[in-house]
């Protein structure tokens, strides 16, 4: 079953236009082309970058942000109370009017101690800023290290090109040194941002960022298969260019560098809007959704790989119109950090009698802030 599976899934009419099979795209004369095999590797490469992340915050970033002295503020912790957490964890993390009022009644607190309770709960789960400073520090480093490769990976080869051209196949040495490193690191890359998500600082934009790292491996697992080396590559390098000022823009904005922050937003926004708003989408996708039916009737393969790029680019439209919305700020002088923070809540001061209460609890003599459930 297998293997009628993988013959369906491979069927050359799928992914290849007319006239064209897998046995045309065989090793031959010199040349060499891209396999789905050659990917394999990324996996275990993934978790690779895993590790080296690791050991990358703990040991670069964590003392780089002491030197900006970065410092992860002292939070209050909120007391003990089963019938709030279990509310919290299994319900809502931010009840209504309504619920803080049953609440209140079952802990026998005041609906403003369990409203600050419910603050306090979910400041406890908010990322402090040294996470923050440390996982902008390994995306800028990897984003600009990424760049750099990319430019040095494609500098003497044609960044547009004859589609006629795109089966032609590679000279062995020039696929295997430039361009595949450039796939498999990015890839690996992205594949260690879904491994890890679950553990990283979760934005406003998390559902439309694990959307685009699934886009963008399944592009490139596809370009690279497909043989659409060259696009696959220019889509990674007008990626990174503005990533790169993206997270020194955060790295400066959580040392409170407050003017350098607002100069590398501006030249950030300049980019993306270039890069994604002009550069894809006249360009690039120009390439793939117009040229090919000059020389191929459409097929299958043809229809799914613009449709991932135009995921991405609907992804680029949302992403610009928070960085418009920011830009709104920035000229009207309100500018506050990145639209897509999660800010954290700031917590009002007790009086005396709520502070008493609060101690109490804490110690375990609040006798409705520590009920077990029977």
């Amino acid at each position: 079953m297998l293997q009628t599976i993988s013959e369906w899934f491979w069927w050359d009419r799928i992914w290849l236009p007319v006239n064209l099979t897998w046995s045309d795209l065989e090793d031959s004369q010199g040349r060499v082309y891209a396999k789905a095999s050659h990917l394999y590797v990324t996996v275990p490469y993934s978790i690779a970058f895993l590790i080296i992340r690791y050991l990358f915050e703990r040991l670069i970033a964590t003392p780089f942000a002491a030197s900006f002295g970065i410092r992860d503020r002292v939070r209050h912790r909120a007391a003990d109370s089963v019938i709030l957490e279990r509310h919290y964890r299994s319900f809502s993390r931010t009840p209504t009017q309504s619920e803080i009022d049953g609440l209140s009644k079952k802990c026998g607190w005041s609906s403003r101690q369990v409203e600050r309770w419910f603050r306090q709960r979910r400041n406890q789960d908010r990322p402090g800023i040294l996470k923050k400073f440390r996982e902008a520090s390994w995306r800028f480093t990897f984003y600009l290290s990424a760049f750099v490769g990319g430019l040095i990976a494609l500098y003497d080869k044609p960044w547009f090109y004859d589609t006629r051209e795109v089966w032609a196949g590679f000279p062995k040495q020039s696929m295997l040194d430039s361009q595949y490193w450039y796939y498999i690191i990015e890839m690996s890359f992205y594949g260690s941002l879904l491994f890890s998500v679950a553990f990283d600082v979760k934005r406003k934009d998390f559902k439309e960022q694990i959307i685009h790292h699934l886009a963008t491996l399944i592009l490139l697992a596809f370009s690279w298969c497909a043989n659409y080396i060259r696009i696959g590559t220019m889509v990674m390098l007008v990626h990174d260019a503005s990533d790169v000022f993206l997270e020194s823009g955060k790295l400066f904005n959580y040392a409170k560098w407050e003017k350098t922050c607002n100069a590398i937003f501006v030249v950030f926004a300049l980019v993306f809007m270039v890069t994604r708003l002009i550069i894809y989408p006249f360009w690039l996708i120009h390439c793939t959704w117009v040229y090919p039916l000059l020389d191929f009737p459409p097929f299958f393969g043809y229809y799914f790989f613009n449709l991932m790029l135009m995921v991405l680019q609907l992804l680029h439209l949302f992403w610009a119109y928070l960085i418009l919305r920011m830009v709104k700020k920035f000229i009207f002088g309100n500018m506050t950090g990145d639209e897509r923070s999660d800010h954290e809540e700031e917590e009002d001061e007790m009086s005396p009698e709520e502070e008493e209460v609060h101690l109490k609890v804490q110690n375990g003599s609040g006798a409705g802030g520590v009920q077990r459930d029977h």
